[in-house]
């Protein structure tokens, strides 16, 4: 690894071809016509916020910023993240959290990996390695990392998951890349037990977000942290923290003038089945 940034590749593979993810189209074309509201808000993390004391958000773009923050560094905690490290965070959208840990550990490795070519390239040209730092993105599947064995001592998945075609795979593999002892620390939508059933209807191709598997609940975590010889450190329930990250979104809607509907009832209805409790966000912290 370099200590700079490295290039995407410029030629797309198979896989990368099949990103459907409207919702980074919508965020990267904001971008390009200079909505600095969006980018502020969504430039750096595109994921949901973490407020200690959800009574204290003030929802202010600075507020959800320094959540989304704080939800970075709990999935960090998750993994016992401490300097000299080397850390892979998959999914690593436009290189956030790679931007967390640079800034806030020494004599780190740490390797980004996306299927998704645009997000890499806006994470090389905003993130940069701090002296004795080394920082790399690269382009490539969840479930086919292209790693050796034993590369890391973290493997990250911050709000992602949902996204791959195989958890069971990415867990295999993820425990592949991770040295002896290693953890692997995500964070995911898992829903009540109960509501199993429901969860497992997929969204329709046309969803905002892409498709999303949210029907792993949490004892089918444990079943495949077991199957695939991972052994669960930790599990914490934080879905009122992030509840303020519905009210932002609403309010930052409103002053963009956004109208798209589509994206206004899939968030409404993340929002409902979590404040039902039929939907909770889990940070989950997997050790090799």
């Amino acid at each position: 690894m370099s200590n700079h940034n490295s290039s995407p590749p410029k030629n797309k593979t198979a896989n990368q071809s099949k990103v459907n993810l409207p919702y980074f189209d919508f965020l990267l074309s904001a971008f390009s016509a200079g909505n600095d509201a969006l980018a502020s808000s969504f430039g750096r993390h595109v994921h949901w916020g973490y407020w200690p004391d959800p009574k204290q958000a003030t929802l202010t773009s600075e507020d959800f910023a320094q959540a989304t923050e704080s939800l970075s560094q709990q999935v960090c905690s998750a993994a016992f993240i401490h300097n000299g490290m080397t850390v892979l965070d998959v999914g690593c959208g436009f290189g956030g959290t790679i931007a967390h840990i640079n800034e806030n550990y020494t004599a780190m490795q740490l390797v980004g990996l996306n299927l998704d070519e645009r997000q890499l390239q806006r994470a090389c040209t905003t993130v940069n390695a701090l002296p004795g730092n080394q920082i790399e993105f690269k382009q490539g599947n969840a479930c086919a990392l292209p790693f050796a064995d034993n590369s890391f001592d973290v493997v990250l998945a911050v709000e992602c998951i949902f996204h791959f075609p195989d958890r069971e795979q990415f867990f295999k593999e993820a425990y592949r890349v991770l040295k002896p002892s290693g953890y692997l620390a995500l964070s995911d939508f898992l829903p009540n037990t109960r509501r199993v059933p429901l969860m497992a209807l997929k969204l329709p191709g046309w969803s905002f977000y892409g498709q999303c598997n949210l029907s792993c609940d949490i004892r089918a975590y444990h079943q495949l942290a077991a199957k695939t010889q991972f052994s669960v450190a930790s599990e914490r329930d934080i879905t009122s923290n992030t509840l303020p990250t519905y009210s932002y979104l609403r309010r930052l809607a409103l002053q963009q003038r956004v109208t798209m509907k589509r994206a206004a009832l899939e968030t409404l209805a993340i929002e409902a089945l979590s404040r039902l409790n039929w939907v909770n966000y889990y940070i989950l912290g997997l050790q090799k």
